[in-house]
């Protein structure tokens, strides 16, 4: 820039020496020619001084670019810095999903579902009579078979009482997922609000209703003793009922993944003990207990299925006043379910049960937990085992059967006189089997046959004879 200017300034002089040498108005040839030099001179001068004005800006607007490319490197650094140094987020959050279904109320997302559900039996029983009213009459419910009577007429009932409703609720909350669901039934508690000769009415009542939070859960579900994924498709209200672990009860419980196919669930549930007394096998709801029932169960999955392991300690208590007794319980259950080919159209599912005072847990309280002696005021324990042994056949995509087999057996307290325990139920086994057609999603047809035997202390025993269809839709 400099030498330019140095150029224009020595052209400059050249051209007034020129002038001044020659006079103001230049005539002669070499005068004219050196004019037209001096001109182009100029205007070449001109040309160069555009070109650097324009390199000049160009080189202003990189600088500008190259420094606001800076300032957004250092942001950048700096964002990432931040997010280095933020918290870990907290260990196996529940995901969030926007719902398929359902709808919002506010931040929390709804759902309702259910299935509606109509049964028809043909029932014999072939030891006497079953009374209208008695659940027996609606499902399976091996208590209930008559024991030593008259051969019974083949007894039809239609059913719609285990039509189901629950409703389902999720709201994110600071990067965690609380949960509510709510269920209930027909069939739970029947009430007298009809009859069969004109409506047909009954109540609905609770079922499970309780809330989750992360890993815990608190209200009234399935018992953690419990596995339900592995319970046998049935036509029936429960299925194998003799040999199932079953009971809905108010809980608290943590569950704590140890890895991504192995979860371990810790709870404390409700208590009570329900003894009979020695010489009546009706059963005592006490409602004496004051520590409640500890169970652990670990569920592990793999490529074909999952198996479980569960184990429950309780404290039993009977006090009436002036007499009363404590005794302990415990339980280890077993269930499992696996696909036995790689086609998966055989499935294998079980349940294996033995305890002490678990009576309440297993078959619907086919046995009592312990029997109390009010002569001497002492809890004497009562032993069962059952379990059953399901397989699964999916002869098409719409048609499938399941084959079952289940028993449980009770051991009463040697020292207790067999006169006292005569009637108490000593044993019961099932065997059934079913086909079910899905015509369309959401829709089950199903027909079961099942025999049952209920048998006693004392030797007497009953059965019954069950034909059973089935009407379900899912939604």
């Amino acid at each position: 820039m400099l030498q330019i200017k140095r150029r224009h300034q020595l052209l400059s002089g050249i051209a007034c020496f020129a002038l001044a040498a020659t006079g103001a108005h230049a005539d002669t040839p070499k005068e004219q020619e050196l004019e037209a030099r001096i001109a182009a001179l100029e205007q070449l001068f001109g040309a160069v001084q555009s070109d650097l004005a324009a390199t000049k800006a160009e080189n202003q607007k990189l600088r500008a670019e190259a420094a606001l490319a800076q300032a957004r490197t250092l942001e950048l650094s700096t964002s990432v810095e931040a997010i280095r140094r933020a918290p870990a987020p907290p260990p196996n959050p529940a995901p969030i999903s926007a719902p398929a279904d359902g709808f919002k109320v506010g931040a929390t997302t709804v759902k309702l579902g259910g299935f509606l559900k109509t049964t028809v039996d043909f029932t014999r029983w072939n030891d006497g009579d079953v009374a209208t009213g008695n659940l027996g009459r609606d499902f399976y419910l091996p208590q209930s078979t008559p024991i030593s009577g008259q051969r019974e007429s083949l007894d039809n009932d239609f059913n719609a009482k285990q039509t189901r409703l629950w409703l389902t609720t999720e709201t994110a909350v600071n990067g965690h997922v609380l949960k509510g669901y709510v269920e209930g039934d027909f069939q739970t508690s029947p009430g007298t609000q009809g009859n069969e000769r004109t409506t047909n009415g009954y109540n609905f009542a609770l079922r499970r209703a309780y809330i989750q939070y992360d890993r815990f859960t608190f209200g009234e579900d399935w018992t953690t003793f419990q596995n339900v994924a592995t319970l046998p498709e049935s036509t029936d209200y429960i299925g194998p009922t003799e040999s199932i672990v079953f009971a809905r009860q108010a809980l608290v419980r943590y569950s704590y993944p140890l890895s991504k196919t192995t979860t371990l669930h810790l709870a404390v549930e409700n208590p009570e003990t329900a003894s009979a007394n020695l010489g009546s096998p009706t059963l005592i709801e006490n409602d004496d207990d004051s520590v409640p029932d500890f169970i652990v169960r670990l569920n592990h999955s793999f490529a074909t299925g999952e198996v479980s392991v569960a184990g429950i300690a309780r404290r039993l208590s009977v006090d009436n006043g002036a007499i009363g007794d404590v005794s302990s319980g415990y339980g280890l259950s077993v269930t499992g379910k696996m696909t036995l080919d790689t086609a998966k159209r055989y499935e294998w599912k079980f349940m294996a049960t033995y305890g002490s005072g678990i009576g309440r847990y297993v078959g619907l309280n086919f046995a009592p937990d312990a029997v109390f002696v009010p002569a001497t005021g002492q809890l004497k324990n009562v032993e069962i085992l059952g379990g059953y042994s399901a397989i699964k056949v999916n002869w098409t995509p719409k048609l499938r059967s399941t084959l079952t087999g289940s028993i449980q057996t009770v051991d009463y307290d040697s020292g207790l006189a067999l006169a006292s325990l005569a009637n108490f139920n000593k044993q019961a086994w099932s065997v059934s089997a079913n086909l079910f057609y899905s015509p369309i999603k959401g829709v089950d047809l199903g027909a079961e046959y099942r025999h049952g035997v209920r048998e006693v202390v004392s030797g007497a025993d009953g059965s019954l004879d069950r034909l059973e269809f089935l009407a379900k839709y899912s939604f």
